[in-house]
């Protein structure tokens, strides 16, 4: 009598088969800094290697870490080992560096703007977490990509004086709008709603105030993305903001935190005032 030789066989496949489906697939944890994509308030922040959120801080518009006192125990600097850190999702070394803290200790930056970790009390965020995204309006996740930012800062004008957010004289910081890069962005007071009536047609004056060129609108989660507008202004793409069409100051010089050009005009803010939240909308022709 013949053996079977084929049920054995079938057997072992099958007994392999099964105890090979219930292994469990593990995923390697990150090494690196990288981008979290899975928030869909924050899409594209940056997060560390072990995937906690990293922040920017408005009072830091200068490039400096302003966060100081009671403020160092909600939010941590971050500064790891940068020699041995590595990056992904599009993320380049030659973007991040360093600034020296009071202490002494440095503190990493991301094109400019001061990292931290949201750790409230004392005790870190979790990994995943966004909770620190727009408290008190200075505080955004950090993201490769703003188009709009917000600044906390003192406004000085050309002339060298100070003035609080209502313009008159004296020190205080105001809220409001800048580039990615924290470059002061103004308002041209006898604009109409989505039109630019500073800009001469040869573009003779635009180096006085240079449109701020972009299609590209990320913003702040405290913002309402739709009161953004990109309009075509002599082949250029200029963003507006409740119909405001939006501009650099040229003595400014590309210089993050500084907003010369507030003092410009017959009074302190009357004709080109910086960016806010708040603004009333441009009027209609």
């Amino acid at each position: 009598m013949k053996k079977n030789i084929f049920f054995p066989a079938v057997v072992i496949l099958a007994v392999t088969f099964l105890s090979c489906k219930h292994d469990p697939v593990v995923t390697p944890p990150r090494t690196d800094i990288h981008v979290d994509s899975t928030n869909a308030q924050t899409a594209r922040h940056i997060v560390d290697k072990d995937g906690k959120t990293l922040y920017f801080f408005s009072n830091d518009v200068n490039g400096l870490s302003n966060c100081t006192g009671g403020c160092i125990a909600n939010w941590t600097a971050f500064n790891p080992d940068m020699t041995t850190t590595t990056f992904s999702d599009g993320l380049q070394s030659s973007d991040f560096a360093s600034v020296t803290l009071a202490s002494g200790e440095k503190q990493t930056t991301y094109k400019g703007w001061p990292l931290y970790y949201y750790t409230p009390g004392g005790v870190a965020e979790a990994a995943g977490q966004t909770t620190g995204e727009g408290i008190g309006n200075v505080w955004f996740v950090a993201k490769t990509n703003y188009s709009i930012m917000i600044a906390n800062f003192q406004l000085t004008g050309i002339n060298g004086i100070n003035y609080k957010s209502d313009y008159t004289p004296g020190d205080g910081r105001t809220n409001y709008f800048t580039d990615g890069n924290g470059l002061t962005l103004y308002a041209f007071a006898k604009d109409s709603a989505f039109l630019n009536k500073y800009t001469k047609p040869d573009l003779s004056n635009n180096a006085n105030w240079p449109i701020y060129e972009t299609e590209n609108i990320t913003v702040p989660s405290t913002l309402d993305k739709s009161l953004f507008v990109v309009i075509d202004v002599l082949g250029k793409k200029q963003l507006t903001y409740k119909g405001w069409p939006m501009y650099y100051f040229g003595p400014d010089n590309s210089v993050r935190g500084v907003n010369k050009g507030v003092s410009i005009g017959a009074t302190p803010g009357s004709a080109w005032p910086v960016i806010v939240k708040d603004a009333v909308p441009a009027p209609r022709l």
